[in-house]
């Protein structure tokens, strides 16, 4: 998927989120967005990969693409970092509902992430799409549309 897809996915997510929980819907959106394009940093053309070329290099020699930061044990040791340093609950939520939109959204691509990392476990839905395509497209309008929803029910308190 795109960067603008993830993005979408995330604010989708975070925002649906919000209806079910006591957090901020602003934070969560914030946060659900970074959450939404962390995993790619192991792509040095994605977005955060341009904005941490260097780290992104390091974690793509380590591991390559859609392995480790596309698993259940990054998104853990993620979680863990973020409670460890105290992070507000509402920003570490966000980050990981994100980071799961993410997961979704590629296990949607043909060639699918290692969600099981270390074990190198292909994981994708049955039906799957390129990235790019009229699918994916699709797949961006739905989300658009799930955006504006969401975000009309998550901040219907501030009209």
């Amino acid at each position: 998927m795109t960067g603008k897809t993830h993005i979408t996915g995330g604010i989708a997510a975070s925002l649906a989120f919000a209806q079910i929980t006591h957090y901020d819907p602003v934070i969560l959106l914030g946060a659900g967005v970074v959450g939404a394009i962390l995993p790619d940093i192991c792509h040095g053309g994605s977005k955060i990969g341009r904005t941490f070329p260097m780290l992104s290099k390091i974690i793509n020699t380590l591991f390559g693409h859609r392995t480790f930061t596309h698993s259940l044990l990054f998104l853990i040791l993620i979680g863990a970092l973020l409670n460890a340093v105290s992070v507000n609950e509402a920003v570490t939520a966000g980050i990981l509902v994100g980071m799961v939109s993410h997961y979704i959204l590629d296990m949607a691509t043909k060639n699918g992430i290692k969600l099981l990392f270390p074990l190198k476990i292909t994981v994708r839905f049955p039906i799957t799409t390129k990235t790019g395509s009229i699918a994916e497209y699709a797949v961006f309008a739905a989300l658009s549309l799930l955006s504006v929803y969401f975000g009309y029910e998550a901040f219907s308190f501030y009209f």
